[in-house]
């Protein structure tokens, strides 16, 4: 048990040793499994939106003060509008959806990004796909060679 709890102070030292910023706001997406609809819902911190039949709150969105775009921590509240307790209270990680995720069978819901008001996304072009060139393509005669 001691062991245990020596090696989680371990792994958790880098973390709180890094700085962190509050933002004002995150994005996060919803997965409706049963239809197949994804949802994006952008929160301000204390906010709540209703999505099906879930409400999900954002308590607050963090991130790291050196570098803003690759991770995301959200608390988030999410009730049920079937149950009484919520059925999700707590922090998810952008980086890592699984490490703490909502257990619904209808829906999924993670972060996406925390929304930083200096951040300013780079522009970026639909893929266009190129035409084939004549010659490109691989001919089979079917005897092996």
């Amino acid at each position: 048990m001691r062991l245990a709890f020596a090696l989680t102070l371990g792994l958790a030292s880098p973390l709180a040793a890094q700085d962190f910023a509050e933002a004002p706001g995150a994005k996060l997406r919803i997965l409706d499994k049963l239809t197949g609809t994804v949802s994006d819902l952008l929160l301000a911190d204390g906010q709540a939106k209703i999505e099906g039949r879930l409400t999900v709150q954002l308590d607050s969105c963090r991130y790291p003060a050196d570098n803003s775009t690759p991770e995301a921590y959200a608390h988030l509240t999410i009730l049920d509008a079937d149950a009484t307790e919520p059925v999700f209270a707590g922090w998810m990680v952008a980086s890592s959806p699984a490490l703490s995720a909502l257990d619904h069978p209808r829906y999924d819901v993670w972060v996406l990004r925390c929304d930083v008001p200096d951040l300013v996304l780079p522009e970026v072009e639909p893929a266009t796909e190129e035409p084939a060139v004549e010659g490109d393509e691989a001919t089979d005669t079917g005897d092996g060679q």
